[in-house]
């Protein structure tokens, strides 16, 4: 009989770990975070990491895949993919429940459809030799190695671009997961003036609780403008904040309106999930016991 897993998804500041935190406490899981960013030390306000969340009842909640990788280290989809495997078998090797949770839409598809991926090698004369190129140069180069992307934002960002192409072009074969689970979807929603009104004031807090600080810190590490572009918009518009290419207003308009159309795309991808067969039970974030009552359901069946 298949393991199974329980996946917690949804936008941005709907309150995915809340919830994910909630269900390992009720029934005796450990989280695997499905955050592209996260997986990233001294990454923690502007990836929302929220570490002071895992606990239920005053009882820590054991979380993995966050703080495993050094911000100037490759990480990538395959990385992610074979580190979730491992965590899954060592979570369910001592009779817990795996609860995947996150918005990171390409990694969550990867685990629930289960994508064919090829291993590469990033260093190599190849990338020196198309780092060379600009984007629009790497763009035709792409589309017409995959016109079909998965993700589209790989069109947006040279570093991105690079990659795909590696990928693309490599000659490797495809491989999937070795885990056979049965997966219980929980999507979480918040009507959209509310979701904008908790962005925007989540925002506001980090930006006056260290997330300024926060980027300074990787700056004075070394790490490039474009590595915190790759890293997303927090990253990229506060930077742009400490390098004098944005006032302070400008940065915060600029940076809460390009959350709030990432929400909007998030959405966009778990609806894409949802016509490629992913069953997906919306709830929203007062919901709780409702998802209780699925969880519970879910976990009874077969059992």
């Amino acid at each position: 009989m298949a393991a199974k897993l329980i996946t917690v998804l949804g936008p941005t500041a709907v309150g995915k770990t809340r919830l994910a935190v909630h269900i390992a406490g009720k029934f005796n899981g450990e989280i695997i975070s499905a955050d592209s960013r996260q997986v990233y030390k001294g990454m923690d306000i502007g990836t929302g990491k929220d570490i002071e969340e895992y606990f239920f009842d005053g009882q820590p909640i054991q979380y993995h895949l966050i703080d495993i990788a050094e911000p100037d280290q490759e990480y990538n989809l395959f990385s992610f993919r074979k580190d979730f495997e491992t965590a899954f078998n060592k979570i369910i090797s001592k009779n817990k429940m795996p609860i995947l949770a996150g918005g990171t839409g390409l990694y969550l598809s990867a685990v629930l459809q289960n994508y064919s991926l090829k291993k590469v090698n990033f260093d190599s004369a190849r990338k020196t030799q198309l780092e060379s190129l600009c984007i629009d140069e790497l763009n035709k180069i792409l589309l017409s190695l995959n016109p079909n992307l998965h993700n589209s934002t790989d069109l947006l960002h040279k570093d991105r671009i690079v990659k795909a192409i590696i990928i693309s072009e490599s000659d490797n074969i495809p491989e999937k997961m070795n885990v056979d689970f049965d997966s219980l979807v929980i999507g979480i929603i918040k009507p959209r003036v509310e979701l904008k009104k908790n962005i925007t004031k989540r925002l506001k807090h980090r930006l006056e609780n260290g997330m300024i600080e926060e980027v300074e810190k990787l700056i004075n590490k070394g790490i490039s403008s474009e590595k915190l572009n790759f890293f997303g918009l927090e990253y990229r518009f506060v930077s742009q904040y400490i390098n004098g290419e944005l006032n302070y207003n400008d940065m915060f308009q600029k940076l809460n309106s390009a959350i709030h159309s990432f929400a909007k795309r998030q959405m966009t991808w778990f609806r894409k999930m949802e016509k490629e067969g992913v069953k997906i039970n919306w709830i929203r974030t007062e919901e709780i016991e409702d998802a209780y009552k699925m969880v519970d359901k879910f976990l009874s069946a077969n059992a």
